[in-house]
């Protein structure tokens, strides 16, 4: 029986078993000290109170043993309690420092609830996470990556966990069947076509996991557009090809990436955003609603129904409940 409990008493944390040893030591001492001297320790609280104060070295002096059993005491408890005292405050300190460098490490798992996903380190990962934590944005952010050595945001509302993103038990560090929006980007370190097949193999392992999560995935070849959707991500972000239309944008109007930039500045108010369709705009036309629209400083340039999108309808088009609004607001 003793010996089964010993083992598991090996098991629990340092701390918790220095803990307990320096517990065990004021309750033995307070109590042996009420019974060597009743006189000066009337009641085991006494005596409890006496050898909290001893072991912790502060020595208020409104108790203190007089006869030589009771100093004796008092000696032996100084020499083991404040040593056990000692070590449990140096486990705690270790405890506490470990901790700190498992979070920074990326070893910790997330617990929070509702948070952004953001998988893979690169320049487009970072300004995303910027601009979030710059708009106040209250969902935590969870980074996940397996390159970088540490977390490169030294804020609370990051959370940086360390793994193959494509592994179920780094997906569940991330607690991610209560995540909201998983952003999935980009290898920056491989080839186009290698960069997407591990995108689509993420989004396979992240859909396994949590089939409702809202993914934005990242594909770099129009020909993985199309698997990608297979693969069940909600929305493509196709890099080169958007760029590309940026570039041919500028060729054809000077200035227009600048200005294109500005549109989706969300750190400077302006917003290019879809909006839904309000019970008393229904079925009126696309030209009076621009109208009600501008009233409130929103451009409707717009109107998506399902996958197709029309820029700039004809002005009798008449806008139905199941339209989205394109509006730079």
């Amino acid at each position: 029986m003793f010996q089964q409990f010993y083992y598991r008493f090996l098991r629990w944390p340092v701390i918790l078993r220095v803990l307990l040893i320096a517990v065990s030591v004021i309750l033995i001492f307070g109590t042996a000290i009420h019974f060597i001297e009743p006189k000066s320790f009337p009641s085991i609280f006494t005596g409890i109170w006496w050898a909290v104060i001893t072991t912790a070295t502060v020595g208020y002096g409104d108790v203190y043993p007089v006869t030589i059993k009771g100093r004796l005491l008092g000696m032996l408890l100084v020499f083991i309690g404040a040593g056990v005292l000692s070590a449990y405050f140096a486990s705690l300190a270790a405890s506490t420092i470990r901790s700190q460098n498992s979070l920074l490490r990326g070893e910790k798992m997330f617990n929070g609830q509702n948070h952004i996903i953001i998988i893979g380190w690169n320049g487009r990962s970072k300004n995303v996470i910027e601009q979030l934590l710059h708009l106040n944005n209250h969902h935590p952010i969870v980074l996940i990556d397996d390159t970088l050595e540490e977390n490169p945001f030294h804020n609370r509302q990051v959370h940086f966990i360390r793994g193959k993103p494509y592994i179920d038990e780094t997906l569940k560090k991330a607690n991610l069947p209560f995540s909201t929006i998983v952003l999935i980007t980009a290898d920056q370190h491989k080839t186009e076509i290698h960069a997407d097949m591990g995108t689509i193999l993420i989004l396979l392992a992240v859909k396994g996991i949590h089939p409702n999560a809202y993914c934005v995935v990242e594909i770099l070849t129009p020909e993985n557009v199309t698997n990608a959707k297979r693969g069940g991500a909600n929305e493509v972000v196709q890099t080169n090809t958007q760029t590309s239309f940026v570039m041919m944008n500028s060729i054809l109007s000077h200035g227009m990436s600048d200005t294109l930039l500005s549109m989706m500045d969300y750190l400077h108010g302006n917003q290019l955003i879809f909006i839904p369709v309000s019970v008393e705009w229904e079925g009126i036309s696309f030209q009076s609603l621009c109208t009600l629209l501008l009233k409130e400083r929103k451009i409707l340039i717009g109107i998506k129904n399902g996958e197709e999108t029309i820029m700039n309808p004809p002005p009798n088009q008449i806008i139905l409940k199941t339209d989205e609004l394109l509006i730079i607001s």
